[in-house]
């Protein structure tokens, strides 16, 4: 079960709501990479797999690869606002370490492929 905070869900469908392609919902996975292993990816998409799983959500479409749901299961998406500034936060429950900007993660079960270059 992935979670997305009613905040979160406005700023997307918002962001959704300016796109000039047709039926594009959100997609959420992992990539190899970033300092800890695994970087997270975010996006609006509108190729739709049967390799994917597919959630209603706060009132929004999201689709996870079925290779990557083990690792955003529970995961938490929230949007915090401060001043002029915002962005997406993001908790991930089967995060065992991340680096400190916050964008790459490893498992217990996981290391991923950390990146040669630092963050």
């Amino acid at each position: 079960m992935i979670n997305i905070s009613e905040l979160a869900a406005g700023q997307l469908k918002t962001m959704l709501a300016e796109q000039e392609v047709p039926d594009m919902f959100l997609r959420l996975g992992v990539t190899p990479g970033g300092c800890s292993g695994f970087s997270y990816a975010m996006g609006f998409d509108d190729n739709e797999s049967e390799q994917d799983v597919y959630m209603d959500i706060e009132g929004l479409k999201v689709v996870v690869s079925k290779d990557d749901i083990r690792y955003l299961d529970g995961l938490e998406i929230d949007f915090e606002e401060s001043g002029m500034t915002g962005g997406f936060t993001i908790n991930n429950p089967n995060a065992t370490a991340t680096c400190g900007c916050g964008s790459s993660f490893r498992t217990k079960e996981d290391a991923g492929k950390p990146a040669a270059e630092p963050c």
